[in-house]
C-alpha cells in the first residue's frame, strides 16, 4: 500500500465519501467526520498511515461487522484496502456517551441497568457471529439523539489496537459488568481512571461493590455487577461469563426511555409535542372540569356594585343547578317506577357487554419482512424486534433512494402472523418521528398480497400511529404496508419500533 499521507480535509474516497473534519488521531489511525455525497449524510471514516501494521485485519473485521443486523450496533457501510487508500466507513452516531451521562454523577439504578441490558443483548447478537468487542469503555456506550442505545466499535476497535484474548465471551461479560458498575456508582473498576471517571474505591486490595459505594443501589443489581466483574466479592455465586448471560440477568429491567426534562408548572401546550408522556403530564396539571362560570357582570360606577351583581348571579346559578339535579332525580324515579322502565334500563346490559368485549392486545406468533414485489425478503432477521415489547428495538425496511421506494415497487412492509383468524379492532404502530410515511393496514387469511384487503390508510404518518379499520376486519395475517417512506439524513426507509394488535376476540 502506498503512502496515505495525502489524506486531508476535502479528500474523496470511493468517489463519494468526502473527508471534512479530523476528529482524532492515534497510532497511525485517524478518525474523520465525512459526508456521503450520494446519500447526503454524515459518516465516520477511519483512515490509516502507510506504516499502520494491521490494515488488512481491520478491513477484514469491518467487513464481517457490516453483516451484523442488530440496530444497537454501529453499522459499517464500506471498508476497502487498495493501492491508494485503506479506510473503514461507518455510521456517524450522535448522542451522549456513558461518560457524558455520568458527568453529573451516577445514573438512576434502573436507567443504568436498562442501558447495559440493551448493550448486552446487542453484544450477544455479535457473539453469535463470532464477533467480539474486547475493549468496552464508557465512551463505547451511547444514548443517541434518537433515544436508542448504540454500542460502538464491535470487532473493529479490538483489531485496530491489536487486542486478542483466549476468552472473548468472558472479557465482554466483564466489560458489561464494568459499564454497569460505572453507571451505578460514577466510578470505574479498573487499574486506572477511565474517561475522567475516578477509580473505584478499594477495601483490602479489592474493589468495593456498587452498594458499598453508592446508597440506594438495589441488591439484585449489586449482585449482577459482582457476578459479572468482581470475582473476589462473589462468595460462591456463579459468574456471568457471556454477554447473553448478562442480558438474561437484566432481562426484566425497564428499558431506557428519553431522560425526562423539567418544565415550568404551567407549560405551554406546544411543549407537549408528540411525546405522549409530556402530553399526559400536561393534562394531569390541567384543572378538573367545572360547571360553566357565570357570565361576567357589567361594570358599574358604584364601588360595590360589581361584587353585589356577582353574588346575585352566583346564587342564581347554584339554585338552577340544584333545581336541575332535583328534576333529574324526580325523572329517573318516575322512569324506574313506570312500565316503560325496561326501555330505559336496556342500555345498561348493553354497555356492560361492550365493556367486557373491549379490545385486548394480542401478541403475533411470527413477524417477517414482506417484499413480494421485490426479492421476497425485507430484513426478516430484524422483524421480531418490532413485536418484542421493547420500544428501543426496531425493524426497518431496506434503504431506498426516494420516498416512493426508488420507484422499484409499489410497497413493502411487515407481515404479522396472528396464529389464527381473528377480528382486528386496530393496530398501533410506533413509527419513526420523521414525517412523510404513507402506511396501509391490510388484513386477510392468506399471506399473499392479493389476498390481503386494505382496511385502513394513514398518510404523512409519524410516531405512534393507530390504524383502525372502518368496517369489521378479520384474518390471520396483518400487514403494515409502506407505500411511501420518510427521509432520514438523506436516506429513505420505513421504521417500526413496536406493533400492538388489538382484537375483541377470535373470529
Amino acid at each position: 500500500m502506498s503512502s496515505t499521507s495525502a489524506v486531508e480535509p476535502g479528500t474523496r474516497l470511493a468517489e463519494r465519501f468526502r473527508l471534512e473534519d479530523r476528529v482524532s488521531e492515534s497510532d497511525g489511525a485517524t478518525l474523520w467526520k465525512a459526508i456521503d455525497e450520494i446519500l447526503a449524510r454524515p459518516v465516520a471514516v477511519h483512515t490509516f498511515s502507510p506504516d499502520f501494521p494491521r490494515v488488512h485485519e481491520v478491513v477484514t473485521a469491518a467487513r464481517a461487522a457490516s453483516r451484523l443486523t442488530d440496530p444497537r450496533l454501529t453499522q459499517v457501510f464500506d471498508a476497502a484496502e487498495d493501492d491508494q487508500h485503506a479506510y473503514v466507513v461507518s455510521e456517524w452516531v450522535t448522542g451522549e456517551t456513558l461518560t457524558d451521562l455520568l458527568a453529573s454523577g451516577p445514573l438512576e439504578p434502573e436507567r443504568a441497568a436498562g442501558l447495559v441490558a440493551e448493550a448486552a443483548e446487542a453484544l450477544a447478537h455479535a457473539h453469535e457471529a463470532q464477533l467480539y468487542h474486547l475493549c468496552l469503555r464508557p465512551s463505547n456506550l451511547v444514548w443517541t439523539s434518537g433515544s436508542t442505545v448504540k454500542v460502538l466499535g464491535v470487532a473493529v476497535d479490538a483489531t485496530m489496537w491489536g487486542l486478542t484474548t483466549d476468552q472473548p465471551a468472558l472479557d465482554d461479560a466483564e466489560g458489561l459488568g464494568r459499564l454497569l458498575y460505572a453507571g451505578l456508582t460514577g466510578h470505574w473498576p479498573g487499574d486506572e481512571e477511565e474517561g475522567g471517571l475516578p477509580a473505584a474505591p478499594m477495601i483490602d486490595g479489592h474493589f468495593c461493590s456498587p452498594r458499598q459505594v453508592t446508597a440506594g443501589v438495589p441488591s439484585y443489581l449489586d449482585t449482577v455487577t459482582v457476578r459479572a466483574c468482581l470475582p473476589e466479592a462473589r462468595r460462591g455465586q456463579s459468574p456471568l461469563s457471556t454477554p447473553s448471560e448478562v442480558a438474561e440477568a437484566l432481562a426484566d429491567v425497564a428499558r431506557p426511555m428519553p431522560i425526562p426534562i423539567s418544565y415550568p408548572s404551567t407549560p405551554a401546550v406546544a411543549s407537549a409535542s408528540h411525546t405522549e408522556g409530556l402530553d399526559v403530564a400536561h393534562r394531569q396539571r390541567s384543572p378538573a372540569p367545572q360547571l360553566p362560570p357565570p357570565p361576567p357582570p357589567r361594570r358599574t360606577s358604584g364601588g360595590g356594585g360589581g361584587s353585589t351583581v356577582n353574588r346575585v348571579l352566583m346564587t342564581l346559578v347554584v339554585l338552577l343547578v340544584i333545581a336541575a339535579v332535583g328534576v333529574g332525580a324526580w325523572t329517573i324515579g318516575r322512569s324506574l317506577g313506570s312500565p316503560g322502565a325496561s326501555q330505559t334500563t336496556s342500555a345498561s346490559p348493553k354497555a356492560s357487554t361492550s365493556a367486557s368485549a373491549e379490545a385486548q392486545a394480542v401478541k403475533p406468533e411470527k413477524a417477517k419482512g414482506f417484499d413480494p414485489l421485490g426479492d421476497g425478503d425485507e430484513k426478516t432477521d430484524m422483524a421480531k424486534l418490532a413485536i418484542d415489547g421493547k420500544p428501543s428495538t426496531l425493524w426497518k425496511t431496506e434503504t431506498y433512494t426516494s420516498a416512493d421506494l426508488g420507484r422499484l415497487k409499489d410497497g413493502v412492509g411487515l407481515l404479522l402472523d396472528m396464529g389464527k383468524s381473528m377480528q382486528i379492532s386496530d393496530v398501533v404502530a410506533t413509527l419513526s418521528n420523521a414525517p412523510g410515511a404513507t402506511v396501509e393496514l391490510k388484513v386477510g387469511d392468506s399471506p399473499d398480497l392479493d389476498s390481503l384487503k386494505t382496511v385502513a390508510t394513514e398518510k404523512n404518518a409519524a410516531g405512534k400511529t393507530t390504524l383502525s379499520p372502518e368496517q369489521a376486519a378479520t384474518g390471520q395475517y396483518v400487514l403494515i404496508w409502506f407505500t411511501r417512506v420518510p427521509t432520514d439524513e438523506g436516506t429513505f426507509h420505513g421504521t417500526i419500533y413496536e406493533v400492538v394488535v388489538h382484537s375483541p376476540g377470535s373470529a
